[in-house]
């Protein structure tokens, strides 16, 4: 099957490794001559532009998108539609609001291509051997790819969620939830980190990650971080909210939803860009630790 990978960031460029892993046909397209050059040397076909890579298809064609929600996703996506076919399939595996996936989907349905809302967990490491995925569009279309899903994910480790719409729908309250897990934690090692004990942080999330009840991959990415950065000297407590969480709450509160541990999860993130504290430093680390978002140094 050719898969073409629009988009070779972190994720698209981690994902289309994975997918030639599998023997899928990848090219990828991307503006940035740095991500071109790093897919090139890992043996993925790359192409400057979207019309190039479209006419490098022999049949029909599966293009899987990995950009930033908003504009530079609404912008390729217009630009793609009047030069798909029928029968072509788009899956959309960024972070966009369930809104627009459904609302896209219509339009193209009009045309007769198939739009699937994918959402994906997993970070870069997931993205390259091991992805989460959560996929929303037409269940007969699905069921005629599901293999490629089944191929990169981790066992266990894709849904069909339903109608257009649901993949993104089920990544935005998953990302509300890792808000909450995140602040926790970081406020959970601020109290153990201000304490009157001499305690090694990267050895309590060491112990805390086998076979306690809060065990969890972010108490492991805690360690690793905490063992790179004991006190985490050369990070500062700020760290953006990207967006999925403020829909959450906004979602919730359309649906007379309450949801006060997302919310204020969302409300520190917000608070960070003004304070600097311990807690927050951990959430920065842990962010980074399995996405790879950037984080603010300390001068």
């Amino acid at each position: 099957m050719e898969v073409g990978i629009i988009g070779l960031g972190k994720m698209g460029s981690n994902l289309a490794f994975n997918l030639k892993d599998h023997k899928y046909d990848v090219k990828g397209m991307d503006m940035s001559e740095e991500a071109l050059n790093s897919a090139m040397k890992g043996g993925i076909n790359t192409f400057q532009t979207v019309d190039e890579l479209l006419a490098s298809f022999k049949g029909k064609r599966v293009i899987w998108m990995m950009l930033p929600a908003g504009n530079p996703t609404e912008s390729v996506l217009d630009y793609l539609l009047p030069l798909l076919a029928p029968q072509d399939i788009v899956i959309e595996g960024g972070n966009s609001n369930y809104k627009d996936s459904i609302r896209r989907s219509e339009k193209f349905a009009k045309k007769e291509i198939s739009y699937f809302d994918c959402g994906t967990s997993g970070g870069i490491s997931g993205a390259r051997k091991d992805a989460c995925l959560m996929i929303g569009g037409d269940k007969e279309v699905f069921e005629s790819i599901e293999q490629l899903f089944k191929d990169i994910s981790i066992e266990s480790g894709y849904l069909y969620s339903g109608a257009s719409g649901s993949g993104h729908f089920l990544k935005m309250v998953h990302n509300g939830i890792e808000y909450g897990m995140m602040q926790a934690i970081g406020e959970g090692f601020q109290i153990v980190e201000k304490s009157d004990f001499d305690f090694d942080l990267a050895e309590v999330a060491r112990v805390w990650n086998h076979g306690s009840v809060i065990r969890s991959w972010l108490m492991e990415i805690a360690e690793i971080q905490f063992r790179s950065s004991p006190r985490l000297e050369d990070y500062r407590g700020k760290v953006a909210a990207s967006g999925e969480a403020k829909w959450a709450v906004e979602t919730a509160l359309e649906m007379g939803i309450p949801v006060p541990t997302i919310a204020l999860s969302l409300f520190m993130r917000n608070l960070s860009q003004e304070e600097d504290n311990f807690s927050v430093k951990v959430v920065s680390a842990l962010r980074n630790g399995f996405g790879g978002h950037e984080v603010v140094k300390k001068d």
